[in-house]
This record gives C-alpha cells, sequence and structure tokens, in this order.
C-alpha cells in the first residue's frame, strides 16, 4: 500500500485507477492504527483495487480537498469521482462496502 507523498502524487493514482481506496490517517491517530490492519487485510483481499494511504499532516491540502475533520476517513473512489465515504473505526465487512460501491 503506497503513501501519499504529495498532490501530484494523489492525482495521478485518482486518474490512472479505476477504484481507488483512500485511507486518511495521521501517526498520532489511535483508531486510524487499530485500523492500518483492516486495510492490509482488504488490499490483499482486493487485488483490483488501488489502495493508497494519506498522512493529512503531511498533505493537508488533500484533506481540506474533501473537508476532513475527522479521522480515519476512508473515501473511494471509482474513475476519479468519489463514490463513497466513511469517518471512524468501521469493521472490515463495512470497509468491504464501501469497496463494493465503487465497483
Amino acid at each position: 500500500m503506497d503513501i501519499i507523498k504529495n498532490k501530484e502524487q494523489y492525482d495521478a493514482v485518482l486518474k490512472d485507477n479505476g477504484t481507488v481506496f483512500v485511507d486518511f490517517f495521521a501517526e498520532w491517530c489511535g483508531p486510524c492504527k487499530m485500523l492500518a490492519p483492516v486495510v492490509e487485510a482488504l488490499a490483499a483481499e482486493n487485488p483490483d483495487v488501488k489502495f493508497v494511504k494519506v498522512d493529512i499532516d503531511q498533505n493537508p491540502e488533500i484533506a481540506q480537498q474533501y473537508g476532513i475533520m475527522s479521522i480515519p476517513t476512508l473515501i473511494t473512489f471509482k474513475n476519479g469521482a468519489l463514490a463513497a465515504q466513511s469517518v471512524g473505526f468501521q469493521p472490515k465487512n463495512a470497509l468491504q462496502g464501501l469497496i463494493e460501491q465503487a465497483k
């Protein structure tokens, strides 16, 4: 799973992939750390989906673009368009549902 380093890289990922799952997180966020293994398992089970992480402290302009006020925020995209969004820790089956909405 790639960690996005800048807005240009982020924009390229959204443009070049059909279904994209974005995990907006911060290093200091406890629920984000709890969610990480769940997202990694989903990435392994959904090889047709591009999974990336965006550190909101390193990339505040990307977080502002989506009005992210709480983390973890998880967003799925279909061909660059927002398909589904979830805030806070969610069970694996709920996150799989986000992915299905973007397929």
